[in-house]
């Protein structure tokens, strides 16, 4: 199947107000420059499964978890075709390794079994309805983009619901927030031409999607796309009749 989640649909519609085309995960049977010329943005969601190890040189240890070769031959291209074209860009969760890893960057495949780290993993002891609500506290970097979309406030409370993080942050992978412990939050990319943001938690959550900083990213992106539009649309050559 090739399926996404109602509640990252609904914040694209809702919060972004922008449409949501599901883009399937067709690997090398995509054009990705002709993704690329039709589209004006790129959400990168969560998902169950995992970047597969071998694509950032990581040890294939058996705890990586569920596997989607097929998002991570569609996604990684198309992160790399996106920042190059200026496409703005939101990742959540796993969109936020993908976007480390297309760019360079490894990753840790088991967070809490670092020494020092806490377990970021959702608490499946919870009711469904509480496991993804607020938990933990984010520092974030001043003067970053995070920051001014957070009111230039320098932290946040944010919910946790992931086995794997960023490890070693690409060249052009700027950290824009740390949890408590120290595991990358959030980032940024320095030489994009567009809104580039990748954070680690679930922003799109219904328990979480109408917090203030919530709206500030989700916003941003759509007012992002809509500029991509204008541009795309200002420099379309015009249909003649034969």
């Amino acid at each position: 199947m090739h399926r996404v989640g109602d509640k990252y649909i609904n914040a694209v519609f809702n919060v972004s107000q922008c449409a949501a085309i599901v883009v399937p995960a067709m690997a090398e049977r995509h054009d990705f420059d002709v993704l690329i010329e039709r589209l004006d943005g790129v959400f990168l969601t969560g998902s169950a499964s995992n970047v597969e190890p071998h694509h950032y040189d990581g040890p294939d240890t058996g705890k990586n978890g569920l596997r989607d070769s097929g998002r991570d031959n569609t996604t990684l291209p198309l992160i790399r075709a996106a920042i190059d074209a200026g496409l703005p860009l939101f990742a959540v969760c796993r969109g936020i390794q993908e976007l480390n890893v297309a760019l360079g960057g490894t990753l840790h495949q088991m967070v809490h079994e670092l020494p020092g780290k806490n377990d970021h993993r959702m608490n499946r002891r919870l009711p469904p309805s509480e496991r993804f609500a607020a938990r933990h506290r984010i520092d974030i970097t001043p003067d970053s983009l995070l920051h001014r979309l957070n009111g230039d406030v320098d932290s946040a409370i944010v919910n946790s619901a992931h086995a794997q993080s960023i490890d070693r942050p690409a060249d052009r992978v700027f950290v824009e927030a740390l949890s408590e412990d120290g595991v990358i939050e959030a980032v940024s990319v320095t030489d994009a031409k567009a809104f580039a943001l990748g954070v680690q938690w679930h922003p799109e959550h219904p328990l979480v999607v109408e917090a203030p900083l919530s709206v500030a990213m989700f916003s941003a992106f759509g007012d992002a796309c809509r500029a991509r539009a204008l541009q795309r649309n200002s420099i379309r050559q015009p249909i003649r009749a034969a």
